[in-house]
């Protein structure tokens, strides 16, 4: 394998990565500045307000975008492992 040919699957295996986690960090970072506005409006300083919405958030979202994030690693996989030759010069 050549640098480039390493360099090139490299950035695709994070590329990859970073698409499949972005939405759940965005449902996190959204319901976290909702929470925390919420919070400021009410005078509210208790830590579990804005903890349970957002697991609550988070397993939602993961309920929901967890076929397309599973299809997304399996089609990153399959081009892994069906393009073995490449790795093998």
């Amino acid at each position: 394998m050549t640098p480039e040919s390493v360099t090139h699957t490299i950035g695709a295996m994070f590329l990859t990565a970073f698409w499949v986690s972005a939405p759940l960090l965005a449902i996190g970072f959204i319901v976290g500045i909702v929470m925390s506005l919420l919070q400021v409006l009410t005078s509210i300083q208790d830590s579990s307000f804005s903890a349970i919405p957002r697991l609550m958030a988070f397993l939602a979202g993961s309920l929901l975008l967890m076929p397309w994030m599973l299809h997304e690693s399996m089609w990153y996989t399959a081009d892994i492992l069906g393009n073995l030759h490449r790795y093998a010069k």
